[in-house]
């Protein structure tokens, strides 16, 4: 034996059940079975652990489940909280999976409602900008209105002096 806490294994000898000796330990099981339903001394335990390896009494077992209703475990029973964040998976018919595209919009993220509402309000106010009908608008108009008169009255002073220059010479 080696000294230490770990052992090794490598170079030991391995030993491999052979297929009779399986087979024969199942032979046993199913004597000692047979003996224990003959006298009546089956526990319920081990009775469960064969129907579920046998699989012949799931389905009744899993009948008879659905019927009792579970007794919640610790304290889940005492809270009852709606998680948002589960989703509930919903079965689908196959028939109603052609109509469910024409029917429905994808719904959009919060962004993306944000960002097309942007888009109208931008565009409607442009169209009022357009008619005029705002207050930036409105002060626009005024001030261009402004910047019109100003200009006239330049072009009148100059065309005034344009005379003023050609009258003068005429005169000499």
């Amino acid at each position: 034996m080696p000294r230490g806490k770990f052992t090794n294994h490598k170079g030991r000898n391995r030993k491999f059940t052979s297929p009779e000796e399986l087979e024969e330990q199942r032979k046993q099981e199913e004597l000692k079975q047979k003996w224990r339903k003959e006298h009546g001394q089956e526990e319920s335990s081990e009775s469960e652990s064969e129907q579920e390896k046998s699989g012949s009494g799931s389905s009744e077992d899993s009948d008879s489940d659905d019927d009792k209703p579970t007794k919640a475990k610790g304290v889940s029973g005492l809270i009852e909280v709606e998680n948002p964040n589960r989703v509930v998976k919903k079965n689908k018919k196959l028939n109603n999976l052609d109509n469910l595209g024409e029917g429905e919009k994808p719904q959009l993220s919060r962004r993306e409602r944000e960002e097309i509402e942007r888009q109208r309000a931008a565009a409607a106010y442009q169209k009022l900008h357009a008619e005029g009908k705002t207050d930036q608008a409105r002060a626009d108009l005024a001030r261009l209105a402004i910047i019109r008169q100003q200009r006239e009255e330049a072009a009148k002073r100059r065309e005034a002096e344009k005379k003023a220059k050609d009258d003068v010479p005429k005169k000499r």
